[in-house]
């Protein structure tokens, strides 16, 4: 195939075409996950900011202690979420690569199966990695989320919810 015998050809662009609209609907399925991502980043930061104004007003030391504790862990949230998202987006180029070796190939005349697939994997690969990176942070805000509540029933004489002694 050569690039004038091939571009005539309406049937094979559409085939083209189809082969290119699975990897397309996963761009915007990574689309959605990167905005979550980006939200939960940006909502870190608030809080951390919120936080690190509250340090040199607190009146305690054990407070400034468990403050600075919360900033530390906020700021660990933040690297663990912009390495899912460098993943993620990593991730969507490797897509992106497919959709456009999947054109090139049937305008070029060469075996790009290996390739495709090979791209493919590589996107899948950091796809699962961003997730797990997520879904490490979340744990994370979870245990911060906990901790923050024992201490503070902890105060009160309380159990946290699900807790018991």
């Amino acid at each position: 195939k050569y690039l004038g015998e091939t571009m005539n050809s309406v049937e094979t662009l559409a085939g083209v075409i189809q082969l290119a609209v699975a990897p397309v609907f996963l761009l915007a399925a990574i689309a959605g996950m990167l905005s979550v991502m980006s939200t939960r980043l940006g909502r870190i930061i608030d809080r951390a900011r919120i936080i690190e104004r509250r340090i040199p007003q607190a009146k305690r030391e054990e407070q400034r202690v468990l403050l600075r504790n919360e900033v530390a862990t906020l700021w660990q949230r933040i690297a663990i979420i912009n390495w899912a998202i460098r993943l993620c987006v990593t991730g969507a180029l490797a897509v992106c690569l497919v959709i456009m070796t999947l054109f090139v190939g049937e305008f070029v005349a060469l075996n790009i199966a290996a390739l495709v697939g090979v791209l493919f994997l590589i996107a899948m690969v950091l796809m699962i990695a961003g997730l797990v990176f997520l879904l490490r942070e979340v744990n994370l805000s979870t245990q911060q989320m906990r901790a923050g509540m024992e201490i503070a029933l902890d105060g009160a004489g309380q159990e946290p919810p699900g807790q018991s002694r």
